[in-house]
């Protein structure tokens, strides 16, 4: 397993029960969702790479 930084998340009630009702529908824990969430946001705007485990998958 990967190791990964934790830290404590601040975050408004309202946007947490909306992002773990998402996070239910896509069958994600909410910790999981949050990341992939940045993850997905910091690719879109060219800040991160493609994943390397991703990069073989064909579309």
């Amino acid at each position: 397993m990967t190791n990964k930084k934790s830290f404590p998340l601040r975050i408004d009630p309202a946007l947490y029960e909306v992002i773990a009702r998402w996070a239910q529908d896509e069958f994600r824990s909410v910790n999981a969702h949050i990341e992939f969430l940045l993850r997905e946001a910091a690719r879109k705007e060219g800040r991160l790479k493609k994943d390397k485990n991703k990069s073989n998958e064909t579309t």
